[in-house]
């Protein structure tokens, strides 16, 4: 066979070459400092993981030890909390755009506003809460936190919810409703229950995203160096924690620095494999 040596065809070829030279510069380049943060994560964060990190307390200043016990279970809380509201919400809302209010003025209003809290950075809704929350009663809360999340977690939600329920066959809901069934029920038992594997995929998506969330809790949740589980107050929290501790000018305050931003990376890894393996999953189904 004669090979094609027309300068159409060389001009092809070496435009095809500079293209991929370039584009596999760039993934070297993005996978280079990657891995360059992540062996920097894990080569200090592993130094500072010992039993002392999840039994004892934030330490005070000057002070040896310490650990992130207080911080550990007041990120669980808040982002616990945040959970609770933000799924029957986003999931609530994502059935509504799919099933009732299709083409309506409503849901085309609700897809506006969910673009733009998408698209909005977190430390505005930080200032949201902290304008109708934290001023209103006069002190930071662990609701407060929870509820600036629940903000950044809903969109997420609501939007990864709608677009699975519309992977669901229209022939699936015509079964339903030729059987009589009504449309409330079509909804929830037959179309959510079909899309439950994306809809999950959502929520650990959403979760990951909250979990490191660090400039809305600085104006709504705060901080608390002693262990404390009441909301009503200021909560110690890993994110805000994290960001103090490493700016300070103490090497075990930084150390504790390292290990709480790899116990957040290795929760969001985990988060992101289930969200992996549930979304493998509703392809194969």
């Amino acid at each position: 066979m004669q090979m094609n040596t027309t300068p159409l065809y060389r001009n092809r070829q070496r435009s095809n070459l500079i293209g991929l030279m370039l584009s596999m510069s760039a993934m070297a380049l993005g996978l280079i400092a990657l891995v360059w943060i992540l062996f920097v994560l894990f080569s200090n964060g592993f130094a500072a993981l010992e039993l002392s990190l999840f039994t004892q307390d934030t330490p005070a200043p000057g002070s040896e030890g310490g650990g992130l016990r207080n911080a550990i279970v007041g990120s669980l809380m808040i982002v616990g909390l945040a959970v609770l509201v933000s799924t029957p919400i986003g999931v609530l809302a994502g059935v509504y755009l799919t099933e009732y209010g299709d083409n309506s003025k409503t849901a085309e209003f609700t897809r506006f506003v969910t673009d733009i809290m998408l698209s909005a950075p977190s430390i505005v809704l930080g200032l949201f809460v902290y304008a109708i929350a934290v001023r209103t009663v006069g002190h930071f809360s662990g609701y407060a936190g929870s509820l600036a999340l629940s903000l950044i977690a809903i969109p997420v939600v609501m939007r990864t919810t709608e677009n699975m329920l519309r992977l669901v066959p229209g022939s699936l809901r015509e079964a339903a409703f030729a059987l009589g069934a009504p449309r409330w029920k079509v909804a929830t038992m037959v179309s959510l229950r079909a899309a439950k594997s994306g809809v999950m995929t959502g929520l650990l998506l959403a979760i990951a995203r909250i979990s490191g969330e660090t400039a809305p809790l600085l104006f709504t949740a705060l901080n608390n160096q002693f262990f404390s589980t009441n909301m009503e107050s200021p909560i110690a929290n890993l994110p805000v924690v994290i960001f103090q501790f490493a700016m300070s000018p103490y090497d075990n305050w930084i150390n504790l620095a390292w290990g709480g931003a790899l116990l957040i990376t290795l929760t969001v890894l985990a988060l992101n494999i289930l969200a992996r393996v549930f979304f493998r999953n509703k392809v194969r189904t």
